[in-house]
């Protein structure tokens, strides 16, 4: 058992936590360590190895400011490419020392000064903070659907690709047709017997257009990083303009309709999958899609659209509820993640013992997206209200971590270091989080991974990514306060 009080304990060794450990070691903070609960680091871009897996944000805009991606491949990198650039970011800052591999938290507590964090394998480390950096896709949802375990084929979720499983001449189902669903549908089609797409609602899908950079290019990037910046910064201004698709009855949000629906009929000629594969919301109320190669896989012999409802799933494969039965050798769930469960299955103990579920209940919040009252020192990445549909989340990750170097340097230079937003910040900053998102599509008619049970808009950010770093660009500590009650003893 470590019992060194380190500076901050983080959690996850994706982009967010090792985001955060390279901006700690740009500060000259050095006293951290990162838990991993696999023996890799890489997050999404580890688990995520689904044929066609990729970014649907440019890679341009899909790195750190001051660690830039020069030798990227191509405008929208897969998988692998980009478990590639956190290795090399790791490597960069010396991060590998400071992660422990195979160490899963399961709880996390506070010490009236300090967090107490626990392991499955029954390691424990005390930190003055507590970063959470666990993302908020990152667990896989399969939902519960009667009948799932008497089926005799193979099923996986798509981010549990199951590669031992050749999909050659089989009957291939996919429920799911959002995010992951678009890239290995057209991966997948050329191979299978029949592929059946079933669809709970359709997707306002962009063209991708995908720019592979010459080898002339590249070498232009390494030469003169300018060039590659001025890129960057062209691709930002465009995507934050984007913003003003994501909010009610604007031009944008017209435009934005008219490009969707000019892309699928350009790729779809019958009417009738035209219809069907046309969405009936507002733009932007769910996540906005790009694909070159989606739609056209519809035009294949061995590919079907299903848009009947799962009634249930029989021995051989999917019922719907007009009553058809449809057999398939394997089911691939490709139906995303758990979103709205930020703490995982971590048990996560504040003050006056009050644990984070309990706190939250199914309405996620957090001043900034960061910080929790009655969780002293605890600062979250990529926490409540801070997803983007507009724009690389990378952005939103880069500023957290930026203002929680400012937060450890504070407290480590404290004489009380201890700082716990006060409730009141906490709440005015939530009441306009979510008076703004009353304006924008997120919180139109449409079931999306954004909101609640109750239709609250929870996991995004309601503005641009330069109100977002505004808001964040200095720590100012009149927004926190000394707890009253310290809690309990180690």
């Amino acid at each position: 058992m470590s019992q060194d009080i380190h500076d901050a304990v983080i959690i996850g060794a994706g982009f967010s936590g090792l985001g955060q450990g390279a901006s700690f070691r740009r500060a000259g903070i050095d006293n951290f360590v990162i838990l991993e609960s696999q023996n890799r680091l890489g997050g999404v871009w580890r688990d995520n190895v689904y044929p066609g897996a990729a970014c649907d944000t440019q890679s341009v805009i899909y790195c750190f400011s001051y660690f830039l991606h020069l030798d990227v491949s191509r405008m929208y990198a897969d998988h692998a490419e980009l478990l590639g650039y956190l290795e090399a970011l790791a490597k960069e800052f010396d991060l590998n020392r400071h992660i422990r591999f195979s160490h899963e938290v399961v709880s996390a507590s506070w010490q009236s000064d300090h967090w107490l964090v626990e392991c499955s394998n029954g390691a424990q480390f005390r930190g003055r903070a507590l970063i959470p950096g666990w993302g908020q896709l990152g667990v896989p949802m399969t939902p519960a659907i009667d009948g799932l375990e008497s089926f005799t084929g193979e099923t996986f979720h798509s981010a549990r690709w199951r590669h031992d499983i050749d999909l050659t001449g089989k009957k291939v189902a996919s429920i799911g047709a959002a995010a992951s669903a678009i890239q290995y549908v057209p991966e997948i089609a050329p191979n299978v017997d029949h592929l059946a797409v079933f669809q709970r609602s359709a997707n306002y899908i962009l063209p991708r257009n995908q720019k592979v950079f010459t080898e002339a290019e590249l070498a232009e990037f390494a030469a003169k990083p300018e060039i590659y910046q001025q890129l960057r910064q062209s691709i930002h201004d465009e995507r934050e303009a984007g913003f003003e698709r994501t909010r009610l009855d604007t031009n944008a949000a017209a435009d934005g309709v008219a490009q969707a629906r000019d892309h699928l009929h350009a790729q779809i000629q019958d009417p009738v999958l035209r219809e069907q594969l046309t969405p009936d919301y507002e733009f932007g109320c769910k996540r906005i899609l790009r694909s070159d190669d989606y739609y056209p896989t519809f035009n294949r012999d061995n590919v079907s659209l299903k848009t009947s409802s799962i009634a249930r799933i029989t021995p051989n494969g999917i019922e719907t509820v007009d009553g058809v039965e449809h057999e398939f050798d394997v089911i691939i769930f490709g139906t995303g993640f758990a979103s709205q469960a930020f703490q995982g299955d971590i048990n996560i103990v504040g003050r006056d013992n009050v644990s984070l579920e309990d706190r939250w209940g199914n309405s996620p919040e957090a001043f900034l997206g960061i910080t929790v009252d009655q969780f002293p020192n605890m600062f979250l990445i990529y926490g409540p209200n801070t997803n983007l549909n507009h724009h690389s989340i990378v952005a939103m990750i880069e500023a957290q971590n930026e203002y929680i170097v400012e937060a450890v340097q504070h407290l480590s230079n404290a004489a009380q270091p201890v700082m716990e937003v006060d409730e009141s910040v906490l709440k005015d900053f939530n009441d306009k989080v979510q008076s703004d998102l009353e304006q924008s599509a997120y919180a139109s008619d449409c079931s999306s991974w954004y909101k609640n049970s109750e239709g609250r808009v929870i996991n995004n950010w309601s503005g641009t990514v330069q109100e977002y770093h505004d808001l964040t660009a200095q720590l100012n500590l009149n927004h926190y306060r000394i707890p009253v009650t310290a809690g309990a003893e180690a």
